[in-house]
């Protein structure tokens, strides 16, 4: 799918990126925890969260992540932003919850990094 149909099915902003609408992606995954994306999400997937500090930007840049979209209409900051533009990393903001993003998302053939964790020992 591409990024374009993402916006559309989420009646998403596009903060940063009008230029990668035409980028694929074919899974996603959601989580306010840095930790826990460093830990689960794969590289070329969407990142779903609350968040909107730099460190969002970061840390999908260290996991190569395809675009960041941020729920229940969040926006980011100026430095958020200038980051993202710098690292060429798409953000889009939407209206709905974490929760119906993800279904929405889900409804159209985006799917999950991955179904379940195997193990969490040693994770909160």
């Amino acid at each position: 799918m591409k990024l374009s149909e993402v916006k559309d099915i989420l009646d998403a902003e596009v903060i940063v990126g009008e230029e990668c609408l035409d980028l694929e992606v074919k899974t996603a995954f959601g989580a306010d925890l840095m930790s826990d994306v460093l830990a689960y999400a794969k590289a070329g997937s969407m990142l779903l969260t609350g968040l909107t500090n730099t460190q969002v930007v970061r840390t999908a840049n260290v996991l190569d992540i395809a675009a960041i979209i941020l729920v229940r209409g969040k926006k980011p900051s100026q430095e958020t932003v200038s980051l993202a533009q710098e690292l060429k990393i798409p953000i889009l903001t939407t209206k709905y919850i974490l929760f119906e993003t993800a279904g929405r998302l889900y409804l159209k053939g985006i799917v999950g990094c991955l179904p379940k964790v195997e193990s969490t020992s040693g994770r909160n």
